[in-house]
């Protein structure tokens, strides 16, 4: 049985590659997969005519400068911050409008890039029909309005009470 393991090394490390892709196809982590290339690279070497204890070193080799190597820039590419890929909605936060309908803290009306949505404001008052205003924030299918250069950020004292 040893001599048939020795002679078809390469299907075992094929067996070995397709079991670690499997379990990576369900952890998703990224690490099982680096080991599934040091068993290809060992599937290589047995190919090559490598012996089986140096098969299990390009194995173990391989896999472990996988791991400590491109594993960390792998994930950093998979978790990147996500303001890089904001949404259509977040796109909007910072652009102008203008009133359609008078907005206060409670309702209103205003024109987004030609898109007609619901607003309101943080703070009291009323913006009156015509004026243009900048959108703070989204909150739902509302857009939280106010003059320019005066919107209250969400983590703000004024934003905390309410105004």
């Amino acid at each position: 049985m040893f001599d048939w393991l020795v002679q078809n090394g390469w299907a075992i490390w094929l067996v070995v590659f397709l079991i670690l892709a499997g379990i990576e196809m369900l952890t998703l982590d990224l690490f099982f997969i680096m080991m599934s290339a040091g068993a290809l690279a060992a599937l290589a070497s047995s190919f090559m005519g490598a012996q089986l204890w140096l098969q299990i070193i390009v194995f173990c080799v391989v896999a472990l400068a996988m791991i400590v190597f491109i594993r960390p820039v792998a994930l950093n590419h998979l978790h990147k911050d996500h303001d890089e890929h904001s949404t259509n909605i977040d796109r909007l936060i910072g652009h102008s409008a203008v009133v359609v309908e008078a907005v206060t803290e409670h309702s209103g009306l205003v024109k987004i890039g030609g898109d007609t949505w619901t607003a309101r404001t943080r703070g009291p008052g009323e913006l009156m029909t015509g004026q243009a205003v900048v959108v703070g924030a989204i909150e739902g299918a509302t857009a939280v309005v106010s003059l320019p250069g005066t919107f209250f950020s969400p983590g703000s004292p004024s934003a905390a009470a309410g105004h």
